[in-house]
């Protein structure tokens, strides 16, 4: 990857993405720093302590940007869950799909739905977030004096929800480089930012001293090496693939022949990436976020003592949700019916299998059987690591918030996309000069 990365370097044209690129993700972090005006940093960072809760989560997964109570603080979560949303109605409204399939234009109208639809939940969520936190501690008097609270509140709700969408553009800038996903690229320095974070506290509380300092050494050491593990881990199986030979029959057409060649339908353990984890992790999470916004922070919580994460209800609810959702994927991913269709019109065929029926037959069987794999391993990356990693992190407890397994499968995923698109990069650069 690095020396994908020198390379791209000594591209004028690839060079200036990658620098627009991270100029962008400067503003989206400098952003993440810059706190709401007339309240008090405090208050969100107590709300933001359990690692494990909702904000706790949405604050991970900004950077520190809701427990800084910054102007960026619901980060890039409004948009995501509006995308599964429109993703989740254009199954049940065929209507919908078809805009979605009509071209560049349906590709536009599904990205402005997809817009409306985040700024609903940013406002949802913005008043979720104020109205839990909405106590007389959380607006500083220097700077409201005798205002009420409720004109502060809608000052915050109306700067979180510029502050999100602000984020959809700066992620929509980022992906019209051509260099990832410009949301996907803000999660992961994000991540990272947290990860980052994390460690440095943990070596600084190493570093004072202390009774415990040398078993916090040992431990952190141990909890580096299972988390390098658990990267090789992920990064094996997303590179993992299931190879169906198809044979294509000679043609003869005039006096050419066409065909006679070999090759192969590549079917990915892991096709749905790390989505199946981040859907099940948002339909999880909604429900907080309105028992939040309807009942207040007492329902909230209890709520959270029942289903919050590391509950039995919620290991078993997100296993499931996991598994209908790469199955889900699966299919709107891999059409065994079309891709039969495809290899018959082609004068293809897989040995041993008739084409047609039972051709579909034959990878619908192969596809369920991989998507099962593939869904098992997102269950135990998506829950296993998290236990081994607070087993083995000891009192530093930061680290294991830190380090979660989703997060974990983001910045994999992010990274590895990103060579990809940088390698792509490259190769059109370099047909372009053997071309002119």
């Amino acid at each position: 990857m690095f020396k994908t990365i020198i390379d791209a370097f000594k591209i004028k044209e690839v060079r200036r993405k990658i620098l627009i690129v991270i100029f962008l993700l400067f503003l989206y972090r400098l952003g993440c720093w810059l706190p709401i005006p007339g309240i008090q940093k405090a208050v969100f960072q107590e709300a933001t302590a359990d690692k494990n809760g909702f904000l706790g989560l949405l604050s991970t997964l900004s950077g520190g940007a809701l427990s800084n109570a910054s102007i960026l603080a619901l980060g890039v979560s409004p948009y995501i869950n509006a995308s599964i949303i429109i993703q989740l109605l254009q199954v049940a409204f065929p209507k919908l799909d078809e805009i979605a399939k009509s071209g560049e234009d349906g590709r536009k109208r599904i990205n402005l739905y997809t817009r409306i639809a985040a700024f609903i939940l940013a406002l949802a969520q913005a008043i979720g977030i104020t109205a839990s936190l909405g106590s007389s501690e959380l607006f500083d008097a220097n700077i409201w004096g005798g205002a009420s609270g409720g004109i502060a509140g809608i000052f915050i709700v109306c700067v979180l929800i510029a502050g999100a969408m602000f984020t959809v553009w700066l992620g929509e800038r980022i992906t019209e480089t051509g260099i990832g996903n410009g949301l996907s690229l803000l999660i992961f320095v994000g991540i990272l930012s947290s990860a980052g974070a994390a460690i440095l506290e943990a070596i600084t509380s190493i570093a004072g001293g202390g009774a415990d300092a040398i078993d916090n050494l040992w431990n952190l050491i141990i909890f580096l090496i299972a988390v390098v593990l658990v990267f090789a881990f992920i990064i094996f199986i997303d590179g993992a693939e299931r190879r169906i030979p198809v044979q294509y029959a000679k043609q003869v057409k005039g006096r050419k022949t066409y065909g006679g060649q070999s090759n192969f339908i590549p079917v990915r353990v892991n096709g749905s990436g790390v989505i199946p984890i981040i859907f099940a992790s948002a339909i999880l999470s909604f429900p907080y976020m309105l028992i939040q916004l309807i009942s207040g922070d007492d329902a909230a919580k209890s709520y959270n003592s029942v289903m919050g994460s590391g509950t039995w209800l919620y290991i078993v609810l997100t296993a499931v949700l996991i598994l209908f959702f790469s199955y889900f994927y699966a299919r709107i991913n891999f059409n065994p019916e079309d891709i039969s269709k495809n290899i018959q019109q082609g004068g293809g065929f897989i040995n041993g299998v008739r084409p047609g029926k039972e051709t579909k037959d034959f990878l619908t069987k192969v596809s369920n059987r991989i998507t099962l794999f593939g869904a098992i391993f997102l269950a135990f990356i998506a829950l296993v690591p998290s236990v081994v990693f607070a087993l083995v992190g000891g009192d530093l407890t930061g680290l294991t918030g830190a380090f979660s397994a989703t997060g974990m499968m983001i910045v994999v995923s992010v990274a590895l996309e990103f060579e990809k698109q940088l390698e792509s990069q490259l190769v059109t650069r370099n047909y372009k000069g053997f071309l002119n």
